[in-house]
């Protein structure tokens, strides 16, 4: 695909997705959700750690409401089923970790594309905002599962009542997201998680989002089961050999992926 909304590059076995219309704080149109999708399909081939980023001073202010006309004029119970879904569940189903790097503003469905990652480390600077009832909405784009799931349900009704924007320290507070970075430091944080991610034991990583993802509806037998049979997987692979002989042999261990 030609991307035009987005730029994703892979080097040293970390994709950077780019959201990239800056000039409308890489707001999501048509386009984007299309490009966003392949790219993480490309990335999970090519990577062993996808990075999701923002071009300029915001990560995303959510849906683009000119895009496509009027905003009273959107489908939006079609824009959700046939665009944002594909989008959300490439990145919730993508086999390599996902980290979002949350440069600035996330707003909106933004706020949720970067829930959906599987680690959210956002700049001292950046900011969360559940912004739909302000327009007469309700949380979507995944807002509704991933926030109470993260924050608990009295934290995420108020935050989608209220609208209230949220900082980083704050998310990070709440248990929303992982963790915040001076602004400073930021792009050099991001690097260093990704490239810890890459050198990683990759079907470990595969194994432990599913276990994580299982427990919030699993009865303690069945997540205990889950956990044997995930770890007989990762037991059976060339990592956990390594693994153990690096352990012994007093070194750092170098993972394949496999």
């Amino acid at each position: 695909m030609d991307y035009q909304a987005v730029t994703l590059t892979i080097r040293d076995a970390v994709a950077t997705l780019m959201l990239n219309r800056p000039t409308v704080m890489n707001a999501l149109n048509t386009q984007m959700r299309a490009e966003i999708a392949h790219a993480v399909k490309a990335a999970e081939k090519d990577a062993r750690v996808l990075v999701m980023t923002g071009a300029g001073k915001a990560f995303c202010s959510g849906q683009d409401l000119g895009d496509g006309g009027s905003a009273a004029s959107i489908d939006l119970e079609r824009t959700l089923r046939d665009e944002y879904v594909p989008m959300l569940k490439a990145i919730f189903d993508c086999r390599i970790p996902t980290i979002a790097a949350v440069n600035g503003a996330a707003a909106g469905a933004g706020a949720n594309l970067a829930l959906a990652c599987d680690v959210v480390i956002a700049a001292d600077s950046a900011y969360f905002v559940q912004a739909f009832t302000r327009i007469g909405l309700i949380p979507d784009a995944g807002g509704t599962y991933w926030l109470p799931r993260q924050v608990g349900a009295a934290k995420a009704m108020g935050a989608a009542l209220f609208a209230d924007k949220i900082s980083a320290q704050q998310a990070s507070d709440w248990g929303m997201i992982y963790e915040v970075v001076s602004d400073a430091g930021f792009a050099d944080h991001i690097a260093a998680r990704a490239a810890h991610l890459a050198q990683g034991p990759t079907v470990a990583y595969r194994q432990l989002k599913k276990a994580i993802r299982g427990s919030f509806e699993n009865t303690l037998d069945d997540q205990l089961a889950l956990e044997a049979r995930l770890q007989g997987r990762c037991g059976q692979t060339r990592d956990f050999q390594e693994g153990v002989v690096a352990f012994l042999e007093k070194r750092k261990p170098v993972y394949e992926g496999r």
